[in-house]
């Protein structure tokens, strides 16, 4: 059978997180804060709007590249947050969530052996993709002391004559870092320069608490250079309606839309009515949670304070990364053992690249009770290793 298999898809590891989650499933008793998923219900109006869709008897295809009123709200929606304008009708598509989109938007654009730029660490799904795309991921290494910000020095020291896309992963996942916006200028005008693309996830991009987040589209010329990356399941608490959305050059959108088109034919259609919805009437909703979100970052990070654990303060998405590096331990020997003696699950950072080593990925898309109960235990642990090394 070994022979029968695609030696580039075998060669590929499963992902990082799984694992953690695979063994919490079978453990009785086990806090999990490694899932990044939020634990709100998808507000009621938007669930309401899927459910009426379905009693009117809405159940059929939708186009390729997605209801024109969702197209529709997506462009104001856009035009309302950064100021951009885009053709609802040629440059917007609805994907089967975001990472359908990071996906398909490799391989509308890779040639075999383009590099692909990925800061890392970063969402497991973007290394692999290149390559199934064909492409030549190239890891460009973020550090604390930057917090973990991708500088324009670093961008260009990792550009080559075969560079091709940039991909650029903020608020970040799982880090939580952001990008400001003298950040994005210094990275727009290496961009402009070689003129290389650039693919924008912005999935958390309305989970920020540092002032508003900026896109890279509101650069001068970037526009035209950016696959803008976004959906519905982090600010809409909606992962299981698998929407997403990519919205760029109209040359590029068609032909994400064709491979789209013969692999999955468009997205739900329940869950696009339901997206219309949450575009319309949901800011207040996003506010609410995004406050909540707020409000358990600080507690993690006074948490961190009060037991000496190192971690730097992220000012998006629902993640922090404390680093555990004075324990002596490997990322994935620390999260095992806190798992087995404290029963709580966290993800190693090396699940999101090798220079993840040292640090631990913890969600807080989970309510304070939960959170509480947790950090207390980790805060056990923490002592007791330390008592240990004494």
């Amino acid at each position: 059978m070994k022979k029968m298999l695609s030696d580039s898809i075998v060669a590929l590891k499963p992902s990082g997180i799984r694992k953690f989650f695979d063994i919490v499933s079978e453990m009785e008793d086990a806090v999990s804060l490694g899932v990044g998923e939020p634990d709100f219900d998808t507000p009621w109006h938007i669930r309401d709007e899927g459910i009426y869709s379905l009693e009117k008897g809405r159940t059929f295809y939708t186009s390729n590249a997605g209801l024109i009123e969702l197209r529709d709200e997506i462009c104001r929606y856009l035009k309302r947050k950064h100021g951009v304008t885009y053709d609802s009708k040629s440059e917007v598509l609805i994907t089967v969530g975001g990472s359908e989109a990071i996906d398909i938007g490799l391989r509308a654009v890779i040639n075999p052996g383009d590099e692909v730029l990925i800061p890392q660490p970063s969402f497991v799904s973007y290394e692999p993709c290149a390559i199934m795309a064909g492409g030549v991921p190239v890891i460009i290494e973020l550090k604390e002391e930057d917090e973990f910000r991708l500088t324009a020095q670093e961008l260009e020291a990792a550009i080559t004559d075969r560079t091709k896309v940039l991909v650029l992963p903020f608020p970040n996942n799982p880090t939580g870092a952001i990008m400001e916006r003298k950040d994005l200028e210094a990275i727009a005008e290496v961009i402009r320069k070689h003129d290389i693309l650039v693919m924008s996830d912005e999935i958390y991009g309305e989970l920020t608490y540092k002032d508003k987040h900026v896109s890279i589209v509101e650069m001068e010329g970037m526009r035209e250079r950016t696959i803008l990356i976004n959906g519905f399941s982090k600010a809409y608490a909606m992962t299981g309606w698998r929407l997403g959305y990519v919205c760029g050059p109209k040359e590029i959108i068609a032909q994400m839309t064709k491979i789209h088109q013969f692999a999955i034919m468009c997205a739900p259609t329940t869950s696009q009515y339901a997206a219309v919805e949450a575009l319309k009437n949901g800011d207040d909703d996003v506010r609410e949670m995004c406050t909540a979100y707020n409000q358990r970052r600080r507690y993690l990070m006074n948490a961190f304070r009060e037991m000496k654990l190192e971690c730097f303060e992220p000012f998006g998405a629902f993640y922090v990364f404390p680093c555990i590096k004075e324990f002596g331990m490997t990322s994935e020997e620390f999260a095992n053992r806190f798992l087995e003696e404290e029963k709580v699950a966290v993800v190693p950072g090396t699940a999101f690249g090798d220079c993840g080593e040292g640090y631990l990925r913890i969600s807080y898309a989970y309510s304070l009770d939960n959170l509480k109960l947790a950090i207390g235990k980790l805060a056990h642990f923490v002592e007791k290793l330390r008592a240990e090394k004494r």
